[in-house]
């Protein structure tokens, strides 16, 4: 049941209508003010649930959040039952959201959310990439320039990435990610998910570009991207920073320990034997 004064977030399906959770049913009929993405698909959403809203529907996107973010606090002080939807997925996640939690904490407002469909989780989990770290990136920039500089500093990430993309962005993005991170690093491209369509399609950045490159992308789309394998140094990598700490008068087998304890494919009595052999 939604609180007064309380502002609730509630997540709506990624495509599939039946995911959609009890309580964001129950939120719909209930609320007071619903503050939507898109009135047109929350309409058409209301319609596929078969649910009935009695509340004033206003629409909330990137383009009139500012000014509507008063409405909601205003609706919030006059203990109105407030809800945020967006047109798929977790409001806040890469959708309007965001300023209004802001606004309504620093007001004083409790804000709770209900959970639900997430298109960042269902593509991690059925990508086939390792799933136990990762990171979401979002929408890579839309220019090529300003897309090559923000991947370039990911190149060394070691989490799994998750990225949104536009389905006409898609082979234009893969290509720059087979150039940042190398063609051969696994990645996967989930499209559709839960509707119809659903599709992942899995291999190497070069391969996903290629394959994006010869068809005609749609729907909405999620990229995966494995992240960096460590490099492992080796005791010829490390022997000359052993030297060098060594010449300023730290003791030879201290820094060999040190070093080798940052780095699981060298041993501290290798480094230091192969230390001792250079000074001679």
């Amino acid at each position: 049941m939604l609180e007064p004064g309380v502002l609730t977030l509630a997540a709506t399906p990624i495509g599939n209508p039946l995911d959609a959770s009890v309580r964001l049913m129950r939120a719909l009929e209930e609320a007071d003010l619903i503050a939507a993405e898109d009135t047109r698909r929350l309409a058409r959403l209301v319609s596929a649930l078969e649910v009935e809203t009695t509340g004033r529907i206003i629409s909330y996107h990137e383009h009139n959040e500012a000014e509507r973010t008063d409405v909601l606090l205003e609706a919030l002080a006059e203990d109105r039952r407030v809800l945020i939807v967006t047109d798929a997925g977790m409001p806040v996640v890469s959708d309007p959201g965001f300023r209004a939690v802001r606004a309504a904490t620093e007001a004083g407002y409790p804000t709770t959310v209900i959970p639900g469909p997430s298109a960042v989780l269902t593509a991690l989990a059925a990508s086939g990439i390792a799933p136990d770290r990762f990171v979401f990136e979002g929408f890579p920039p839309r220019r090529a320039g300003r897309r090559a500089s923000a991947l370039e500093p990911l190149a060394d990430e070691r989490r799994t990435m998750v990225f949104f993309e536009s389905p006409r962005r898609t082979a234009a993005t893969l290509a720059a990610m087979a150039e940042a991170f190398g063609s051969q690093r696994e990645a996967a491209v989930a499209r559709e998910l839960t509707k119809t369509y659903e599709d992942v399609v899995r291999g190497s950045l070069a391969e996903l570009a290629d394959w994006a490159g010869s068809t005609e992308v749609l729907g909405e789309i999620v990229i995966v991207v494995a992240g960096a394998e460590p490099v492992t140094a080796s005791a010829e990598d490390l022997v000359e920073q052993v030297l060098a700490r060594a010449a300023t008068g730290e003791r030879l087998k201290t820094v060999a320990k040190e070093l080798a304890k940052d780095d699981p494919g060298v041993s501290a009595s290798e480094l230091y034997d192969l230390a001792l052999r250079r000074r001679g």
